[in-house]
């Protein structure tokens, strides 16, 4: 198996159909409590394994999913209000090496995710349809993406950063 991708590698859809985009609703609601579990127990020391070697520490990862998401439900936020913004990137890797991220109790990230998957699924249930059409536009991957193509990407994201956790605990023994 390829450490870095558990759950094997997010393919780009076509546009999602109406059961899709409800699985991915779903998936973006249950991502905190899946990854919370994830991490439940472990010591400060587990925390600071990487999940694969020359990985992130467990403790990064559970930063990671809050800096990411907590962007990807802005730039949904932007591509409703917006024509097709086009969005800032930011080196996630750089902000994984910030204290808040590398040394910091996890926690915080965790009850943020809690509110914040919660007002993204509320948010993401109450498209009618067309909503999942509007578009940003991503400078790095140079190319507009639709909101449905996003919200699959980040329930994938989800769950794959959350294998990242279950696979090292299956693999130490935790």
């Amino acid at each position: 198996m390829d450490l870095r991708y558990p759950i094997g590698k997010f393919e780009w859809p076509e546009p999602a159909g109406a059961a899709g985009l409800a699985q991915a609703i779903a998936d973006i609601e249950a991502a905190p409590s899946l990854l919370g579990k994830a991490v439940e127990g472990l010591s400060g020391a587990q925390l600071d394994t990487p999940y694969r070697p020359e990985g992130w520490t467990v403790r990064q990862v559970v930063h990671h999913v809050a800096d990411s998401h907590l962007n990807s439900y802005t730039r949904f936020r932007l591509a409703l209000t917006e024509d097709e913004p086009t969005i800032k990137p930011y080196d996630e890797k750089l902000w994984a090496r910030l204290p808040d991220a590398a040394t910091a109790p996890i926690e915080p990230s965790l009850a943020l995710l809690e509110g914040l998957h919660r007002r993204w699924a509320l948010l993401l249930g109450s498209f009618t349809g067309p909503e999942w059409g509007r578009t940003f536009r991503h400078p790095e991957v140079g190319k507009a993406i639709r909101l449905d193509a996003a919200a699959l990407l980040y329930a994938w994201h989800g769950r794959h950063h959350t294998a990242h956790i279950t696979s090292l605990r299956r693999r130490e023994g935790w």
